[in-house]
């Protein structure tokens, strides 16, 4: 058995940490968040004005957008090592913005390269938690991200599904996790599709829902990998830290609480 090198966190350690990452969580939920909401509601109207054909088959591409993300994501490594949030944010606002300037057809190129840039920022949080991206108990994990409530869904922190505890990691296993997150990725996605068709708004809107979904997916990857180092240095079942946050989720936050 693995002897600990340090002793466990103090308690009160423990608690600060919940704290913070409670209020990471909280921070996802932010007022962009609250305006692509609006965005949302507006854009699914336009949703029945794309092809048939492609609303049919957009959980069937964004399947096949992740399985070569995963690829491409943790190929990029070994070409461009750990960045700033800052930049992958940028970046991926660039990228959203040139999808939306011809409208449908660009979006449909730009959109398997979002999802490999959102996937990366996924990889570097695991990363800053001090996990290896390269193992497939961390790739899982990865995947799992997208399946929290996504930038267009309005989430009251109550949907913490997506923290727990992983099955055994397995090629199938994964493959399954993909088969499952795929639909729920793909409605986001649509969102941000339509809203790239407007005509000459195209390009703000593809900037715009870039910006605010990487931002999203950044701070729930700190706070899934978060979780699961506090675990590990704290010494705790995973499934008591994760009771511990979910209390802090429903509850309000700890410095509106008057104690």
């Amino acid at each position: 058995m693995m002897e600990l090198l340090d002793a466990p966190i103090s308690p009160k350690e423990v608690q600060a940490r919940l704290d913070t990452l409670a209020a990471r969580h909280r921070r996802a939920g932010n007022a962009g968040i609250e305006l692509l909401n609006l965005i949302g509601g507006q854009a699914e109207g336009l949703l029945d004005r794309l092809p048939p054909a492609l609303r049919a088959g957009l959980a069937t591409r964004t399947d096949a957008a992740l399985r070569a993300a995963m690829a491409a994501a943790q190929g990029s490594r070994g070409v461009v090592g750990q960045r700033p949030g800052w930049m992958t944010r940028a970046l991926s606002t660039t990228m959203g913005g040139f999808g939306g300037v011809g409208g449908l057809p660009t979006a449909l190129i730009e959109l398997p390269l979002t999802v490999t840039v959102l996937l990366r920022a996924i990889q570097d949080a695991a990363v800053d938690a001090g996990f290896d991206p390269a193992e497939p108990a961390v790739q899982y994990d990865c995947i799992q991200v997208f399946s929290v409530a996504g930038p267009l869904d309005h989430d009251d922190g109550a949907d913490t599904g997506f923290l727990g505890t992983r099955l055994t990691v397995t090629g199938p296993a994964l493959n399954a996790l993909i088969s499952r997150v795929a639909p729920r990725l793909a409605a986001v996605l649509g969102q941000k599709l339509a809203a790239q068709t407007v005509p000459v708004l195209g390009a703000a809107a593809g900037a715009a829902t870039n910006y605010v979904y990487t931002g999203y997916y950044q701070q729930m990857a700190q706070v899934h990998f978060g979780l699961r180092r506090l675990a590990i240095e704290a010494d705790m079942p995973h499934d008591e830290v994760l009771g511990a946050f979910r209390q802090r989720i429903a509850g309000p936050p700890a410095a509106a609480s008057g104690r």
